[in-house]
């Protein structure tokens, strides 16, 4: 299963000791009352998630927001920097976009997620590889942009500089990156935006529209042709609804063609306009994208981002409380209806005295999505078999207990799902739901050797009622 990121397991202590999230107050047992008696729970309508005309802008939105923790992780020296390294080639950006159809914000984004602002990037061990500043293919740049590529050349130049980069001759290495930019025009920034203006341009003209255009720049035109071809015989189509409209049940060879790449090629549009975000508030509100920077990077997925500021259980008399106001609801009597079982352990950790039943609960929208997983896995999929839901609500003082630390999970928006299928077609339907959920920006997901721990957005039981 493809992982946002991989990890280990919860976080230790002390390794988000800095993080800011403020702790309910409370402690002890007394006054602690067992939660309401479950009950049954109405089967969820996945109507929501599916691809509309009218959702074409929201879901586009939402997933510029879904998918942009990896432009947070990935970005060298952190997203500010690489904004800041970004940022600093706008004149040249203007210049290379003046007088065509591509906007300037777009193409500053580019070149954000392809170089982060590097003119010097390679992508591979040779300049034969994607190289410079939006990161070009020297047979792309030499046979369809029309780019002066003295591969050879480059190949040596970029030898002398590496040697004279480890020596620190600094005058010698900036002489031979100018050499190199001179025969390479790769590594010529003004020469490889406008080439990518180029690029952008001759796909606009092929597909009749900017984000497939945008798309193929990472994922090749022809590549992206055939999964039009497969999609409804190859006429082009919204990008949104090539992504939203397709799953292993839907469109489905279309579907395994997108997701098929092995380089997140079916996300490069999202990343894209994530990127074109990241700009916005680097230009706009800084300190904003400083604080979005600090969550995005302090957990595996992006789901502290995701209840940022969602009030923790500090301990059983928290709990308590919550089911009593509503705010956390105990799990359902009938799972097997919604495709999931509890496992056995949930609650184990439950101090003396305690009752185990008040860690068999979730949030109101953490229990709506895990019931729309759990259907939605059964209908695409066609097994009875249930996923086996294996952690729910923790508070705080549990997780001291354990010496672990994991603070999504003690705000009841996350639960953990066995890494345990009935057949390939279960497991694959999972992924397609959960990336479904991921780019629909309704949660953030990591995987663990075990489980996949799913943390839910605050706002995804209103959301998932629209449909």
């Amino acid at each position: 299963m493809r992982r946002r990121r991989a990890t280990g397991g919860l976080i230790l202590l002390s390794a988000l000791a800095a993080v800011a999230f403020a702790l309910s107050a409370g402690g002890g047992t007394a006054g602690v009352v067992a939660p309401p008696h479950p009950h049954a729970m109405a089967v969820p309508n996945g109507e929501a998630l599916a691809y509309r005309p009218s959702r074409e802008g929201a879901f586009s939105a939402r997933a510029a927001l879904g998918e942009a923790q990896a432009l947070f992780e990935q970005s060298p020296g952190g997203a500010l920097a690489t904004a800041a390294r970004v940022s600093a080639w706008r004149t040249d950006v203007d210049r290379a976009t003046k007088g065509t159809s591509i906007p300037p914000a777009l193409l500053e984004a580019i070149v954000f997620v392809e170089s982060a602002g590097r003119p010097d990037a390679v992508a591979g061990s040779s300049v034969a590889d994607a190289a410079g500043l939006t990161q070009i293919l020297a047979s792309t740049g030499a046979s369809l942009l029309g780019m002066r590529i003295d591969l050879a050349r480059s190949e040596a130049l970029s030898a002398s500089l590496a040697s004279a980069q480890a020596a620190g001759q600094s005058g010698r290495a900036a002489a031979l990156e100018r050499a190199r930019a001179r025969v390479d025009q790769r590594f010529d920034p003004l020469a490889a935006l406008s080439a990518t203006v180029r690029y952008l341009e001759i796909a606009r003209a092929q597909f009749g529209r900017l984000d497939l255009a945008v798309e193929s720049y990472h994922m090749g035109i022809a590549n992206l042709q055939h999964v039009l071809d497969l999609y409804d015989g190859g006429a082009p189509v919204p990008y949104a609804q090539l992504y939203f409209d397709t799953a292993p049940d839907r469109h489905g060879a279309a579907w395994r063609t997108l997701h098929g790449f092995l380089d997140d090629s079916d996300l490069y549009w999202w990343r894209v306009l994530g990127a074109e975000r990241i700009m916005r508030l680097y230009a706009h509100d800084r300190p904003a994208l400083r604080r979005e920077a600090a969550l995005e990077s302090s957990y595996p997925s992006d789901g502290l981002a995701l209840v940022r500021g969602a009030r923790r259980f500090a301990d059983p008399l928290a709990l308590s409380a919550a089911y009593r106001a509503g705010t956390l609801v105990p799990l359902p009597s009938d799972p097997a209806r919604l495709g999931l079982a509890w496992d056995a352990s949930l609650g184990a950790g439950a101090a003396r005295g305690v009752p185990r039943s008040l860690y068999l609960g979730l949030r109101p929208a953490a229990l709506s999505v895990a019931a729309l997983i759990g259907t939605q896995v059964r209908a695409i999929s066609g097994s009875r078999t249930p996923l086996t839901l294996a952690g729910a609500v923790v508070d705080v003082a549990q997780q001291r207990r354990a010496g672990v630390l994991d603070p999504p999970a003690a705000t009841g928006y996350t639960f953990e799902l066995q890494r345990s299928y009935a057949s390939g077609a279960q497991a694959l339907a999972l992924q397609a739901v959960l990336d479904r959920l991921q780019a629909l920006d309704l949660i953030g997901w990591f995987a663990t050797p075990a489980t996949i721990e799913i943390t839910v957005a605050p706002d995804a039981r209103a959301v998932l009622a629209q449909g």
